[in-house]
């Protein structure tokens, strides 16, 4: 027959299992476990459950009490340290009435250092004998449960609280009619608690750590090393264990299972290392610890051995090649070898006492080349032989290109470039003598990479300081954009702008009107009746100085191009750099005659 439960019971039940899982993942577990173990104790039940007395055609409902006055008894044959198969039987009574149980079944236990912790679920049957009743005192129940055991010692085990629901189901068809079915046929839903000792014996004896120590040589020089080991045993294999090593003999670094000794320091002798095996996740059984002895023995004398490099040449060119030799000797006389060449720049190629330094690609500046010579023992001296790298000289200045390299100012028309179109304003011929500047000056630089052109702007002494500063600034900007235009570097380029500040004087501007070669006589004194107007048209440029960082420096001809298709243009004369606004014109009346 089918036993069922109340929802609130099963909530109940399952909280309780829940409850003891959890609790029993807290602790560490235990592999140890006995063959056999007896419970014996106190036992306290509540039946709950309600029975038929009196007349079965109207009987009245029984409540069965609860009975303080009882034992219990289990005993238990463990197939493994969890799982066991667990024979059951209580009895409790008082006020005339007693239930006896007696169930089999499964048991799970998690066993720990500190407490064993258990469920079960077991079936079998029921007996409850009421003052009165003489029908249905047997019956079938089933008990689910758990509890914790603490560990007293190996052989006793307190049993700290027992938890069980007590399910169980008796036929009273002879004490209620069929009318009454819940009195005739009454499900027993109580709750079981015990407490007690639990006796445990039989099954395996846990083995005792143990740890054997090693150490590999056990003889050795000042200075060599000398490795250790533990092998543990007889530990829980599911548990991790911790190593420690302690030594008194040279520094010991332990790491796990393995240690190392270095004798660099010590003392000739004989000296002990230990490790320390611990289990953290077991209370007991849980330690052992071996140790090993080894011997340190005193050094007999050594020298390194001395070392001499040279290289040759020492001094050179980026991208040349250097001989090495090294030279190397024992004073003991032992074996020696060398190898390991190093360079701080460039390429070491090379085996044994000879090697080669290839300087390609190498920066120009002061390179050492280390080589190590090691003897037979292991000793070893180093030695390093310094180089020094030069830069390639730079090729040699084209003297034509040099003395092509002809600097002249560039002209620009009144109040050109103006604001809205900065790129205007160099004429065709002001053009031709940037683009032949800018073909020589990249052939220059290749001959020297720091030369600078430096664009100085001037405007003429019309227009407010202001006006004339700002139209300065859009020369030299123009002719730069220029030049960058045509391949020069900007990075070769520098500007500056001088608006009206060092504008020529009349005097300056005759005097070179009066040296230029390319006038003949008659332009000569044409230029000098219009001098104002020259004058003007000769501060409206932008200057020219080749400048290299070696402080050499050239400055452009301040000469203007009579000459040129465009010197019309930019001489002009009827306009002003900053154009004033037009006069109105006033129309005199006419007089009548």
């Amino acid at each position: 027959m089918i036993l069922r439960c109340t929802t609130r019971v099963s909530r109940s039940l399952a909280a309780g299992l829940f409850a003891v899982l959890a609790l029993g993942s807290a602790f560490a577990q235990s592999d140890s476990n006995p063959q056999w173990d007896l419970f014996a104790g106190y036992q306290y039940l509540h039946p709950g459950a309600t029975i038929p007395l009196g007349d079965p055609n109207s009987p009245t409902p029984y409540k069965v009490p609860d009975m303080g006055k009882g034992f219990g008894t289990a005993l238990t044959y463990n197939f493994d340290p969890h799982w066991g198969l667990e024979l059951d039987f209580g009895y409790n009574g008082g006020n005339a009435n007693s239930v006896t149980t007696a169930s089999v079944g499964p048991r799970f236990m998690w066993r720990t250092d500190s407490a064993n912790l258990f469920l079960h679920a077991l079936g079998g049957g029921n007996w409850l004998s009421v003052n009165g009743v003489n029908t249905g005192t047997n019956g079938i129940g089933a008990l689910l449960g758990g509890g914790i055991d603490v560990p007293i010692t190996k052989v006793f085990t307190f049993r700290l609280f027992e938890v069980d629901y007590v399910l169980g189901h008796h036929n009273y068809a002879g004490a209620a009619g069929p009318q009454f079915s819940s009195l005739q046929h009454p499900l027993f839903e109580g709750a079981r608690l015990r407490s007690g000792l639990v006796f445990a014996w039989g099954g395996v004896t846990p083995l005792v750590p143990a740890a054997a120590c090693s150490v590999q040589p056990a003889e050795v020089l000042v200075g060599e090393p000398i490795t250790a080991t533990v092998t543990a045993s007889n530990f829980n294999p599911k548990h991790i264990v911790t190593y420690s090593w302690s030594g008194n003999g040279g520094q010991v670094t332990g790491k796990d299972t393995t240690a190392s000794i270095d004798t660099a320091n010590a003392a000739p002798g004989s000296y002990t290392i230990t490790a320390h095996v611990t289990d953290p996740k077991a209370n007991k059984n849980n330690e052992a610890s071996c140790s090993a002895n080894y011997t340190i023995k005193p050094l007999p004398p050594k020298n390194p051995p001395t070392m001499s490099l040279s290289a040759s040449p020492t001094d050179l060119v980026t991208g040349g090649s250097v001989n090495l030799s090294a030279s190397c000797t024992s004073p003991d006389g032992v074996p020696v070898s060398v190898a390991n060449w190093t360079s701080t720049a460039g390429t070491v190629s090379g085996s044994g006492s000879s090697a080669t330094l290839s300087t390609a690609g190498a920066p120009a500046g002061p390179v050492t080349v280390t080589a190590t010579c090691t003897d037979s023992r292991g000793l070893a001296g180093q030695a390093s032989a310094q180089v020094t790298l030069q830069n390639p000289p730079p090729p040699p200045v084209d003297k034509a290109l040099e003395a092509r390299l002809a600097l002249h100012s560039v002209y620009f028309p009144t109040a050109m470039p103006p604001v809205k179109d900065p790129s205007a304003g160099l004429l065709p011929g002001q053009r031709k003598i940037l683009e032949t500047l800018a073909t020589d000056f990249k052939k220059y630089l290749q001959a020297k990479p720091d030369t600078r052109l430096v664009l100085e702007g001037h405007a003429d002494i019309r227009g407010s300081a202001a006006y004339n500063q700002a139209l300065s600034e859009r020369r030299v900007a123009r002719v730069k954009s220029f030049l960058v235009e045509q391949g020069i570097p900007d990075a070769n380029l520098e500007t500056k702008a001088f608006g009206s500040q060092h504008n020529l004087t009349l005097e300056e501007v005759k005097s070179s009107i009066e040296s230029n070669s390319e006038l003949t006589t008659e332009e000569r004194k044409r230029a000098l009746a219009r001098i104002a107007v020259i004058k003007l048209a000769s501060n409206r440029r932008v200057d020219i100085t080749l400048s290299s960082t070696a402080g050499q420096s050239e400055t452009s001809v301040k000469q203007f191009p009579f000459n040129a298709a465009d010197a019309l243009s930019l001489i002009g004369g009827r306009e002003s750099e900053k154009k004033a606004a037009p006069k109105k014109t006033v129309k005199k009346p006419v007089k009548k005659p």
